[in-house]
């Protein structure tokens, strides 16, 4: 009955919203029951009408009328709204990325996305899942990623492994990898996710509790007191999760040249809870999962579902709706997609050398260099120098195309296999993925100033190119007392008399006795000697992060009796020391003669050089990638060493 008396008062409110006929048979039914009569000319319109006519009229009368009085009450809010205008927002990529999309079909067509108003989050059963891709499409992708022959076991590592914080306070701030493989999308969504929590001063510093407090200029980057401290336990689950997507947003956008970012979900739509909280979208999501194995590229057809955003917000909105989803089993191999969509999948396979190759390498399923490179500058290039590197014929090899937000190390750099260039070298913020043999990880500092270049040295090779520029003698290493007294005075070094006189005293001044004079000056003076006794060293704090969860067995992280030891992430704090590209034990060596080493050389003088031993260095396979950013750093750190596999 209920049905029948819905579908009578939506019948009857059609009926009395339709405008009446230019000479209507009937009279026009314009005003309640009680009204009707007040009209003359109504009146003589109904004396016309016979009595089933006269009928049918008082029918159709009492039914607007319960239509109007259920309308007046809000019992019918969905046909009564006012329609509501929405923003349209089109999709405008380049053409090889809208064919990859299956955008190509008319030339005329444009893919839109309705963008909902309200905030991050807010998602009713508005929520838009996407649409699913063609057969040729996902054929085509599971090929780029996975190759023709592809086994179970590296399909099984990258379809069970989310994007999710780890649980432990001390390792809270990073993504646990379960599987191997996928860790070369993970260390790089770690990468941007410690960006934000330590230097953004964005919407993920509001109402939460962040490492930053102030707008940074372009080359230097804030920390609070929290990163100051490294007290990663009083970060927020809600800060964490705005880090996170905003992270993944900023990749997404970055693949889509900052025009556009494709979102790749799983269609749930039959299986989402409405207006639930998240735990109970965690539990839809797994049992959605449950008995799902991606062995084919029908399989992803099947699945998946695609959504494309041209504006930020939007993209965040979206994230923030379906992150249970990437939080799942399924979350890295999602966003890997949502990467390659974003790019185009057929702008990168030309962004590749060699396009003939599985994105993901056999016979261990690691994401490639292509994979990580993707996510970090936003081009699926192949190399880690700077630029294209010109092979003649017409050939070429592409590399880094300019300086990147967070960047990239690696172990094969040090054992000569590849160069790593500055762009990677020296991101716009202190922060690395680590790349060894087999697995990714991350190097990141809690101060910008760690990639401050040495004062010390920037200032030796200032006056020693002022010198060169006053040596006459084809490359001697000499100049006269007038050259000299010209470069202290364009580098503004006060030299006491005594020491001037003992310079000049042989008419020509040697680049080894200046160099030694200005060892011996103080730095008011312009010289260098420093009284912290560092004599031009770099000594600061870098953080290491591995994302595999692994045994933990001794240090603070140890574990007594005879328990199991605890399977987490680890973070290892290192210490480390850069020594400038002089040393005094360098100088004694390079400088001091032999005979001047046991006593009173040949002006009389007794020549005594205090070297302060330094701290026993330890060693890893890290320490070998981070000689390859700081030239001959040693470092030092407490428990276990940091490990990069």
């Amino acid at each position: 009955m209920a049905d029948q008396d819905d579908d009578e008062f939506r019948m009857a409110l059609r009926m009395s919203l339709q405008p009446s006929p230019p000479s209507p048979p009937e009279a026009k039914r314009s005003k309640p029951r009680d009204n009707v009569g007040s009209s003359s000319s109504q009146e003589g319109e109904e004396e016309e009408l016979s009595p089933e006519a006269k009928t049918r009229k008082l029918q159709r009368e009492q039914m607007a009328a319960a239509a109007e009085k259920r309308m007046m009450t809000g019992k019918s809010p969905v046909v009564a709204a006012p329609k509501v205008e929405k923003k349209i927002d089109v999709v405008q990529g380049p053409e090889k990325s809208c064919s990859s999309l299956g955008l190509d079909k008319k030339p005329a067509e444009k893919s839109v996305v309705i963008e909902k108003s309200g905030g991050v989050g807010e998602v009713g059963k508005s929520l838009n899942f996407g649409e699913e891709l063609s057969a040729q499409e996902a054929d085509q992708l599971f090929r780029m990623v996975f190759g023709d022959c592809v086994s179970k076991d590296i399909l099984a590592q990258w379809s069970n492994q989310g994007i999710r914080f780890s649980s432990d306070p001390e390792t809270c701030m990073g993504l646990v990898q379960h599987e191997g493989g996928p860790c070369g999308v993970l260390a790089t969504i770690q990468a941007f996710v410690l960006k934000h929590l330590l230097f953004s001063s964005d919407e993920v510093g509001k109402n939460t509790v962040t490492l930053a407090t102030q707008v940074f200029a372009p080359s230097i980057c804030s920390q609070s007191e929290y990163a100051v401290l490294g007290n990663f336990a009083s970060l927020t689950e809600d800060g964490k999760a705005r880090a996170l997507i905003q992270s993944m947003a900023d990749i997404l956008f970055l693949c889509g040249s900052k025009k556009r970012a494709v979102i790749v979900t799983l269609n749930l739509s039959n299986h989402w809870p409405e207006d639930a909280e998240d735990g109970q979208k965690e539990e839809a999501v797994t049992k959605a999962l449950q008995g799902l194995s991606i062995e084919s590229a029908s399989d992803l057809q099947k699945v998946l579902r695609v959504n494309t955003y041209t504006s930020q917000s939007s993209a965040c909105q979206q994230l923030k709706a379906v992150l249970p989803v990437f939080q799942s089993r399924m979350g890295a191999l999602l966003f890997l997609i949502s990467s390659l969509l974003s790019r185009g999948l057929e702008t990168v396979q030309a962004d590749r050398d060699d396009p003939t190759l599985p994105l993901v390498t056999a016979p261990f399923g690691h994401a490639s260099q292509e994979i990580v490179n993707l996510l970090l500058c936003g081009k699926a290039v192949a190399n880690v120098f700077d630029g294209s590197m010109d092979l003649g014929g017409g050939m070429s090899l592409k590399g880094i195309p300019t300086n990147v937000e967070v960047g990239f190390l690696t172990l094969l750099e040090s054992l000569n296999f590849c160069k790593v260039g500055q762009n990677l070298k020296s991101p716009k913020y202190p922060i690395w993925v680590i790349g060894s043999e087999s697995h990714y990880t991350v190097l990141f500092a809690l101060k910008a100033s760690v990639q401050d270049k040495n004062e010390q040295e920037e200032r030796e090779s200032q006056i020693r190119k002022a010198f060169d520029a006053q040596d006459q003698s084809d490359g001697g290493g000499f100049i006269s007392e007038e050259g000299l007294h010209q470069v202290l005075r364009q580098m503004n070094i006060s030299l006491p008399q005594e020491k001037l006189n003992n310079l000049c005293s042989m008419g020509v001044i040697v680049w080894s006795e200046f160099w030694q004079v200005l060892l011996d000056l103080d730095k008011n003076l312009g010289g260098f000697k420093d009284s912290t006794g560092l004599m031009g060293k770099k000594v600061f704090e870098l953080y290491h992060f591995n994302g595999i969860a692994k045994s933990v067995m001794n240090g603070s992280q140890g574990i007594s009796g005879g328990e199991s030891p605890m399977q987490r992430p680890r973070l290892s704090r290192l210490r480390v020391t850069v020594p400038p590209r002089w040393t005094p034990e360098e100088f004694m060596a390079d400088v001091v003669g032999p005979q001047n080493l046991g006593g009173n050389g040949s002006g009389g003088k007794d020549t005594v050089i205090e070297i302060t031993q330094p701290e026993p260095p330890q060693h890893a396979p890290l320490v070998d990638c981070i000689r390859t950013r700081w030239a001959r750093a040693t470092c030092n750190w407490v428990g276990d060493p940091p490990s990069i596999v």
